[in-house]
């Protein structure tokens, strides 16, 4: 299988607009195709990610939503309530109301701290061997670091007790290569590939997860080869339009110049993938998920992209 599916911990990074969520969601279920019990997880809390399975608004407590695929949205309150009972042992009724304001005191005078809470959460799920592979859409390429890199910055500034010993396992599970790795997610666009290729750099100098891949979401397909280039181009003249109008009692203006314009947009984005095949380093692998032209998510879109997937990791 896999290396991406090999992992028991994965987050999917990207910026905004790439498709992380669809990535997410489809690796997700692709997961629990193969036969492993999957939770996966939104930390931005927008919504999206139940759209693509088509259910009600997920919450923190984690809901099924297919066999063998759980899925939940990060809430830092009710993280913060978690942790309490499961390490302090504080049983805690309803809302935890000044308690959740001082711990926003907290955590703006220590960076790292809401952070904590997010990765924490996964990593417990890991650690209890809850379930075979959690899946996170995490933040975007520009928060990422900050929040795989927060149980070292904590360990570094705690010498001692109880929060040292939380962030030392906490910190075995991210920095082991063979359980936890991050994907990142881009489009063949110049802002978004310079963004993963800084985000490669930054993930080597900052935080100890591993990167499994890029996958390049949003390709389009080429549609003709040189020599089919050629006789397209040939059509397009207006003798040979008025001809093909009359062969096939129709108009295809539209569909020519929708022809031209996917040859157009293909090719001003093949110096974007060159970039990124050229500088992203030899042992991180790439991989290609189609544009799907959908006005909607759903499942069925979801289904779409695991096929593609599938195909493209060969699994």
């Amino acid at each position: 299988m896999s290396d991406l599916l090999e992992r028991k911990l994965v987050f999917i990074t990207g910026k905004g607009g790439v498709g992380k969520t669809t990535v997410s969601a489809a690796l997700a279920l692709l997961a629990a195709q193969k036969g492993k019990k999957v939770l996966v997880c939104e930390v931005d809390a927008k919504g999206d990610l139940a759209s693509f399975f088509e259910v009600d608004e997920l919450v923190f407590k984690e809901r099924q939503v297919s066999a063998g695929l759980w899925a939940m949205s990060m809430d830092t309150e009710a993280s913060l309530r978690e942790y309490l009972k499961l390490f302090l042992k504080i049983p805690l009724v309803g809302r935890i109301g000044p308690l959740a304001k001082a711990f926003d005191f907290v955590a703006t005078a220590a960076p790292g701290v809401k952070e904590i809470l997010i990765v924490g959460k996964f990593c417990w799920e890991v650690k209890e061997n809850s379930y075979d592979m959690v899946i996170v859409d995490a933040a975007a390429t520009g928060h990422i670091v900050g929040q795989l890199a927060a149980p070292q910055a904590i360990n570094n500034l705690v010498k001692v007790g109880l929060i040292r010993s939380q962030t030392d396992w906490m910190l075995d599970i991210l920095s082991d290569p063979s359980k936890t790795g991050l994907c990142i997610v881009a489009t063949p666009e110049e802002m978004p590939i310079a963004e993963t290729l800084e985000l490669v750099n930054a993930m080597g100098e900052q935080t100890t997860v591993d990167l499994i891949a890029v996958i390049v979401n949003k390709v389009l397909p080429e549609l003709f080869t040189k020599r089919e280039e050629d006789i397209f181009e040939s059509l397009c003249v207006a003798k040979a339009i008025k001809a093909l109008n009359e062969l096939l009692d129709g108009d295809v203006t539209s569909v020519l110049e929708g022809a031209s314009l996917a040859v157009k947009m293909r090719r001003s984005r093949t110096s974007h993938l060159k970039r990124l095949r050229q500088e992203l380093p030899e042992q991180y692998p790439i991989y290609y998920l189609p544009y799907m032209f959908r006005r909607t998510e759903g499942l069925r879109a979801t289904h779409q992209i695991v096929t593609a997937l599938s195909e493209e990791l060969g699994i």
